[in-house]
């Protein structure tokens, strides 16, 4: 079914390495034209497939690196603290563990000609598809499809039936049976191009469709995780990394030149010290929380054994704490820069207005906490698939 150019990742080692620090100096010099034009274009993302990113959900039986969670996020950490857009599209180098629900042999064709893949989901609103012989014919408009102008594969949501136990099915396409249609004007994340996609009576097989947050056929570590709660970790960290970013900013300046009133310069200021000093302590100790959950939490995947219901609720808090304590920490440094970080231009724009973002995701708003807080009470949560 898919046929694609592919671009193939450098071997794992210093070529890898130097590849993945190739992507991060170019951004550096062209984050602001995927500001402007308001998605991350497909020459970089092979950049970032030669950097190994889209293999990193890819089985290890079809060449792929079915790479540990805290290791695949905290490159997107990286990234992302260079530009937080970019990283939210690179994020979904790990969205191909939900394709391992997908039947083995429809993953051999899927991989048929190399692991590094792009894939784009627009999942909701869910649509009804028309059963027909073999498969579905598939109508509608999706929303918020990141990355979609890159993409090598395109997922979109259909409502499931009593077969599904009434979850979703994703039916996946072929970038070419799909419309883009332009709609993201926005202010925080513009560059990960989350438009809308349209399909018009596409023929669906049976076998490229699956249920989302189904069991997987594949039998590897990386898809004994809670997939779902990864999903919302790989967009939490962006948060961290966009922090990150702003508070190294901070850094910089802090010896710049005086107020233009004839202040102290800001790095002598009292409030900018302790300042500093508190975000500093508030976004390492969110991070902290965040990866020990993630590796507590993988190495009882790694192990094969069961993964408690708490443990994995524990996962989804430290994600939504994690977005929640990257916006804060965010502004927190946007104030330390003073009057100059109102201007468009400046880069501090940057970093406050994506990471205000992840929060507002529906995988990590406010609700999450006390559904989080419910689970752990052993009572049941109200937000749906939670955790």
């Amino acid at each position: 079914m898919l046929s694609v150019n592919r671009v193939v990742a450098e071997p794992e080692g210093p070529a890898r390495e130097k590849a993945f620090q190739t992507a991060l100096d170019v951004l550096v010099d062209r984050r602001d034209e995927f500001n402007a034009q308001g998605y991350v274009p497909r020459d970089y993302i092979d950049l970032l497939k030669r950097a190994g990113i889209y293999r990193a959900s890819t089985p290890r039986r079809f060449g792929g690196d079915a790479l540990d969670p805290s290791t695949f996020m905290k490159k997107i950490e990286q990234i992302s603290t260079v530009d937080p857009a970019t990283g939210w599209v690179a994020s979904f180098g790990s969205s191909l563990v939900y394709l391992a629900a997908l039947p083995p042999d429809t993953q051999r064709d899927l991989y048929a000609e190399g692991p590094d893949l792009t894939y784009a989901g627009g999942l909701f609103p869910m649509q009804e598809a028309t059963a027909v012989d073999g498969g579905y014919r598939v109508s509608g408009v999706w929303q918020f499809t990141s990355g979609c102008m890159g993409a090598d594969l395109i997922g979109v949501g259909l409502a499931g039936g009593p077969e599904t136990k009434g979850r979703p099915l994703t039916a996946l396409v072929r970038p070419e049976q799909a419309e883009i249609v332009p709609n993201w004007d926005v202010a925080g994340m513009r560059a990960t191009g989350s438009h809308n996609v349209r399909l018009d009576d596409v023929f669906v097989p049976q076998e490229w469709t699956f249920v989302r947050g189904g069991t997987p056929t594949v039998d590897e570590p990386l898809y004994r995780y809670p997939g779902l709660a990864y999903a919302a970790q790989v967009l939490a960290v962006t948060a961290l990394g966009a922090a990150r970013g702003a508070l190294d900013y901070t850094l910089g300046v802090s010896a710049g030149r005086t107020s233009i009133t004839g202040g102290a310069k800001k790095g002598q200021r009292p409030s900018y010290k302790s300042g500093l000093a508190l975000a500093e302590a508030k976004l390492r100790s969110a991070r902290a929380f965040f990866y020990e959950t993630t590796d507590e939490v993988f190495a009882l995947a790694e192990a094969g054994d069961e993964i408690p219901t708490e443990k994995v609720a524990l996962v989804r808090l430290a994600a939504s704490h994690a977005a929640h304590v990257g916006r804060e920490v965010a502004l927190e440094a946007f104030d330390l820069c003073g009057t100059g970080a109102i201007f468009r231009s400046h880069p501090m724009q940057r970093y406050l207005q994506d990471a205000l973002v992840p929060a507002q995701h529906a995988f990590l708003q406010t609700a999450t906490y006390e559904a989080a807080g419910a689970v752990l009470l052993g009572l049941e949560p109200d937000v749906p698939s939670f955790p």
